[in-house]
């Protein structure tokens, strides 16, 4: 008898699903999240998951958890303090920047400030060249006063170290790192050649101040959840879920806090690239819409589209170069401040507007009951009778609609002279608009046409939205897995042990020898080995290689995957025919002419895929339900209809449901239109087939 659970932290509920690993069946559980402390949450709900199925905590063998701790840190101003040692004369790199306007016309342009402010950056004397070499020898002597003084006076619990050209030579890096680590053993230290050896100083130094930053709280909080879960008598395995895709031992996510940005929404990507492949569907939109956001993932050919590059804190939510960079390979998505508590108001111009704030767990929203006064989506959501207080998180949740009543009718209401369905309305569709509207960007930026993909929609909030979000953008389909309310808590189950690691190595093509690219990769590979669990076996380590290629003389590069089953020095000869089609897909032409350089070099280390195959139709009940109606409001019918409401787990495959209707399960509705159709598919998805226009 063994057991794998995951455990994934929103901004409002945290999820949990428990698998049992000899028949696949699934078990899933839902409650609010404990801002103050997450690790509360997380320890009383795995106990009251494994008690409410009688599975003893020693049947665990794995424990595998998603978090927004860093994620909510950065944005909320809340790390450590910090300080920097950087090279002389590259103390102002983190406020020069790039010298980019994200906005031209804005005179009043607000810039992210650094998470190390001027006064906690410190100068080394040091300095190497592009190749290596030292130019000025390092001299810590000049530094070790000031920054004795700086720990002393500003109570420093983290150092960033970011000098020069180390991602080519960390030697003086070491040494720094070498010297803090002797003289303040509890100083959490961060060197730029660990974290992420890239040659552009200014992200790759970001990165590191941020990594930096909330080192010393992710390190406490493993502490404490580790040992809350040691309390509870687990002694298992304990991962944690990265950006890129792949989870990560303790000691890797302690070492590496900033990999952990975008934790749980990546785990929601994998496992909607999971049904793409059972589905067959080459192209996908991932739609994944929470309590506190929404995030739009675009799946290729079943997997999701990755980046190095991305940004957070932004000061304006959708204009690109407003945050601070970050690189570190994540699942590319785009997330808005769009979900069940995102906050009703009116602005300065008259005008209602949803979000970005949001009443997250606490209060939570006003129909709660937990003291909350502002009007929000699931209030909303509520009056329109998408949702039923009496049915709500499987009924285990008492919601007060008396409240909500009150919240929009203060709020929203009485400023704009409404009724109260058509405010609620109104905050429903902003919500459908604002998510559209992002999604629109997102797709137009990466190529994509989206009346040739499929969505596939899960999140407390996503089923709700789904079928309007489609129509809007011209999706034909759209798919709703069973037990879509904590489908991220299923994709960390589904995600492989992996690390993933670049070196910036500029060479022109012509000066790679055969030898020379087999031994540089070769160093990378075991890099990134170091990483894995020492009991994982090497023969069963897959690995991807690529390389970031450009024209010489050009600013920026594109990446051209390597195939991981060929012989290192066979692929030398075909590295310009692999860039140049993946050059003409990017940009529609090529130059047979010009010289080519490689920038970067890439290698992920996975282990084998968890690959467990869920049998959510154990969890349908065994009798019958009593068919039940209830009144929903659809503008197409003119007001409220009464629909009828459908138990999701009672739902056989072969099942077919034309709306105006709702399809309830614990942690979620479908809400299914006027016009629309869904159907059950032999997986228990519901399969909708959107309408749209020509």
């Amino acid at each position: 008898m063994s057991y794998r659970l995951a455990v994934d932290i929103g901004g409002t509920f945290t999820d949990f699903a428990l698998v049992d690993d000899h028949d696949g069946r699934m078990m899933t559980h839902k409650q609010l999240t404990t801002p103050a402390d997450p690790s509360l949450a997380v320890v009383e709900g795995v106990d009251t998951i494994l008690t409410t199925h009688g599975v003893p905590v020693a049947a665990v063998s794995v424990i595998v958890h998603g978090t927004t701790l860093v994620t909510n840190a950065i944005i909320e101003g809340k790390g450590v303090p910090t300080a920097m040692l950087v090279t002389a004369g590259f103390r102002d790199t983190l406020d020069i920047a790039l010298e980019r306007r994200y906005d031209l016309f804005d005179l009043r342009l607000v810039l992210p400030a650094p998470v190390v402010p001027r006064p906690f950056r410190l100068e080394v004397r040091e300095r190497l060249d592009s190749d290596g070499g030292v130019l000025t020898p390092l001299d810590l002597e000049s530094v070790k006063d000031s920054f004795r003084a700086l720990v002393r006076q500003h109570r420093i619990q983290a150092a960033a170290v970011c000098l020069l050209h180390s991602y080519v030579d960390a030697r003086h890096e070491g040494a720094v790192r070498d010297w803090i680590g002797t003289e303040f053993p509890d100083l959490h230290v961060s060197v730029s050649s660990e974290v992420f050896p890239f040659m552009r100083e200014y992200e790759r130094w970001t990165t590191t101040c941020l990594n930096a930053y909330v080192q010393p709280i992710v390190d406490r909080y493993l502490a404490r959840l580790q040992s809350g879960l040691a309390g509870l008598g687990f002694r298992g395995r304990f991962y944690v879920m990265s950006s890129s895709g792949g989870t990560l031992t303790p000691d890797v996510a302690r070492r590496f806090p900033i990999r952990l940005l975008e934790s749980g929404p990546a785990a929601g990507a994998l496992m909607s690239a999971r049904h793409g492949r059972w589905l067959a569907t080459p192209q996908l939109l991932s739609f994944d819409m929470g309590g506190t956001t929404a995030k739009g993932c675009i799946i290729r050919d079943g997997r999701p589209l990755k980046r190095y590059s991305s940004e957070i804190a932004r000061v304006h939510e959708q204009k690109r170069g407003s945050g601070l960079p970050v690189q570190i390979p994540v699942v590319d998505m785009i997330e808005i401040g769009a979900g069940g508590g995102s906050i009703a108001a009116i602005d300065d111009r008259g005008v209602l507007t949803v979000g970005p704030r949001s009443a997250g767990a606490d209060p939570g929203p006003a129909c709660y009951g937990r003291g909350g006064e502002e009007a929000t989506l699931t209030d909303a959501n509520l009056l329109l009778g998408y949702l039923d207080a009496a049915t709500f998180l499987g009924g285990r949740m008492r919601i007060d609609r008396d409240a909500a009543e009150k919240a929009l009718t203060r709020r929203v209401v009485e400023p704009l002279g409404v009724d109260l369905i058509r405010a609620a309305w109104g905050i429903h569709e902003v919500i459908n608009e604002d998510v559209a509207r992002a999604f629109r960007v997102h797709a137009s930026e990466r190529g994509v046409d989206y009346r040739r993909s499929c969505m596939i929609a899960f999140g407390g909030s996503g089923p709700i939205h789904a079928l309007r979000i489609a129509r809007k953008l011209r999706i034909p389909q759209v798919v709703c897995p069973p037990g879509a309310g904590v489908m991220s808590a299923f994709g960390l189950l589904m995600s492989p042990l992996a690390f993933e690691f670049l070196r910036s190595r500029r060479i022109g093509l012509d000066a790679v020898s055969a030898t020379g690219f087999a031994e540089l990769f070769e160093t990378l590979e075991r890099e990134a080995m170091r990483f894995l669990p020492e009991t994982l076996s090497p023969a069963d380590v897959r690995l991807q290689r690529a390389l970031d290629m450009r024209y010489e003389g050009q600013g920026y590069e594109v990446e051209v995957l390597l195939p991981g089953d060929r012989d290192l020095p066979s692929l030398v000869p075909e590295l310009r025919a692999r860039f140049t089609a993946e050059y003409e897909r990017v940009f529609s032409l090529s130059f047979a002419d010009k010289p080519l350089e490689i920038v970067n070099w890439k290698v992920e280390a996975a282990a084998p895929d968890p690959g467990a195959d869920f049998r959510l139709a154990a969890l349908a009940p065994s009798s019958a339900v009593t068919p039940r109606t209830r009144p929903a409001y659809f503008p197409e019918a003119n007001g409220f209809v009464d629909c009828r409401v459908y138990e999701r787990l009672a739902l056989a495959p072969g099942t077919r449901i034309a709306g105006p209707a709702l399809i309830e399960e614990p942690e979620s509705t479908c809400v299914v239109g006027v016009r629309e159709t869904v159907v059950v598919d032999p997986r228990f998805n519901l399969v909708a087939t959107i309408e749209t226009d020509a």
